[in-house]
């Protein structure tokens, strides 16, 4: 009898006949919570949507609102090998023909006609500034050629195996882009150096430049973002070993230098430098 009156009691909490209640509500008191809650949620959908909707006013659709990263560029190199290390057997075609082609792909939109097509034949020695004209914004902003034949015997033209066959390896560094970034307050343009770790200092042998004294001219400057200059070539320097110690391990380090830029910080010890290591290795 009283699990009867239990099952009786199950049933009419899910549906009561007498009071045509549903799970202890009538059907208009499901109506008004439902309706409340329909309410309550789009309250809620409407006040993210004007909120992001406000958000998205300050932002600026081609340079960052608030910029927070170092204002000291990284460096890196090209080819880059596992690891920065550069290692492999003059005699062994195929233990450089991937640095070769990866330098190939890399210059590759740095080709002189590419260039002379997409971009401008800037003055040299001097910021390249494009403002805006108060509410009138300079977009796309022009940006400067910087041709592959600039790097001469580290161009891959002259010599299309980059030194690498006669041991004598060409290695490109790159400076990473900052928005709006001026490396020099005296209008010195910035240079790269390398030199090898203490250790190794007797290893490294004659060293060239390309261009000459691993210039990164200013015109170059500043750099306005992804979307402002689509068309945008980042000045690169190669630096050719020329006479560097055979079968050993020679580790290097190369520094941008200009007084607009900190070289390493508490917050990253090599911002504005890399270092990588070179081994290249000959049975005679």
């Amino acid at each position: 009898m009283a699990k009867d009156d239990k099952e009786n009691g199950w049933k009419e909490f899910f549906w009561n006949p007498r009071t045509r209640e549903f799970c202890g509500r009538t059907a208009s008191s499901w109506g008004l919570i439902l309706l409340f809650y329909l309410a309550f949620y789009i309250f809620l959908a409407g006040l993210f949507t004007l909120t992001m909707y406000a958000m998205l006013q300050t932002l600026d659709d081609h340079k960052p609102t608030y910029q927070d990263r170092l204002s000291t560029p990284g460096m890196m190199i090209r080819p880059r090998g596992e690891q920065l290390e550069i290692d492999y057997t003059v005699e062994y075609t195929e233990t450089w023909e991937r640095y070769v082609q990866a330098l190939n792909n890399f210059l590759s939109p740095y080709n002189d006609s590419v260039q002379a097509q997409k971009n401008y034949e800037c003055k040299p020695d001097q910021y390249f500034i494009q403002e805006d004209s108060g509410s009138l914004k300079n977009f796309p902003k022009r940006s400067c050629q910087f041709n592959r034949s600039i790097l001469e015997d580290c161009s891959g033209i002259t010599d299309r195996y980059y030194g690498y066959n006669e041991g004598k390896p060409c290695v490109i560094i790159k400076l990473n882009r900052v928005i709006n970034l001026l490396p020099s307050q005296s209008k010195i343009a910035p240079y790269v150096t390398c030199n090898a770790k203490t250790d190794d200092s007797d290893k490294i042998g004659e060293l060239k430049y390309f261009p000459p004294n691993g210039t990164l001219n200013l015109m170059y400057y500043p750099y306005y973002g992804k979307k402002s200059q689509v068309n945008y070539s980042q000045p690169l320097v190669a630096i050719k070993f020329l006479n560097i110690t055979m079968n050993e391990d020679v580790n290097v380090e190369c520094r941008i230098n200009a007084d607009g830029i900190a070289v390493g910080s508490e917050r990253d010890k090599f911002a504005g430098r890399i270092s990588f290591k070179l081994r290249i290795n000959s049975r005679y």
